[in-house]
């Protein structure tokens, strides 16, 4: 299987370390998504050009949902509950304004204005984490390897791209500062060169 991927990217690194927490053969191929033959390359798998893309053999799977819940069916391993599914949409959610939000700061304009699409994405960004912080010991979450590899690439993303700050929230930091020590978390470190 290969995953066609970028090593900054929280989504693509949610299945490398899941990859690696559970030895998984996956061969991981970095992407400049941004460069032309890259991006021919990604629109080849995906036409809606979005990382990270699974490969295996024949199957194509976009969406780093999707791409884990294959993995986990692969594997044999127990598919989310719907409580775990409800708390994956909220990570992506977050993750997907903050992405939408550094996307507007490369193209110049102030996110911070008193615009309705930032006010929307800030307040997102806001609730969700409050609500994960207040339900990160819910045993649902707790129990879900998936959640708490996401949580921790959104988590260290903030904090990568400097988007926004979390220190209010204790039970994050708490949580991030405890999964930063996992092998694979600093096997992925979007802050170093493969």
């Amino acid at each position: 299987m290969q995953l066609l991927g970028s090593i900054s990217s929280p989504y693509a690194r949610r299945v490398r370390i899941w990859a690696q927490q559970n030895n998984c053969e996956l061969e991981f191929i970095n992407l400049d998504i941004f460069s032309s033959d890259h991006r021919s390359l990604m629109m080849s798998h995906n036409p809606a050009a979005k990382i990270p893309i699974l490969i295996d053999g024949s199957l194509n799977l976009s969406d780093s949902n999707t791409i884990l819940r294959y993995l986990l069916e692969k594997t044999q391993q127990n598919p989310l509950t719907w409580p775990q599914e409800h708390f994956f949409t909220c990570i992506n959610a977050c993750n997907d304004s903050l992405v939408e939000l550094l996307l507007c700061q490369r193209s110049g304009f102030d996110t911070q204005a008193d615009k309705l699409f930032f006010n929307l994405q800030n307040e997102r960004i806001a609730q969700t984490l409050d609500y994960l912080n207040d339900h990160l010991n819910d045993d649902e979450f707790k129990s879900c390897e998936c959640l708490n590899i996401s949580l921790y690439c959104l988590l260290d993303w903030i904090c990568f791209r400097e988007l926004t700050d979390f220190s209010a929230q204790s039970q994050l930091v708490k949580f991030y500062e405890a999964f930063s020590q996992r092998q694979a978390a600093k096997n992925t470190n979007p802050r170093l060169k493969l």
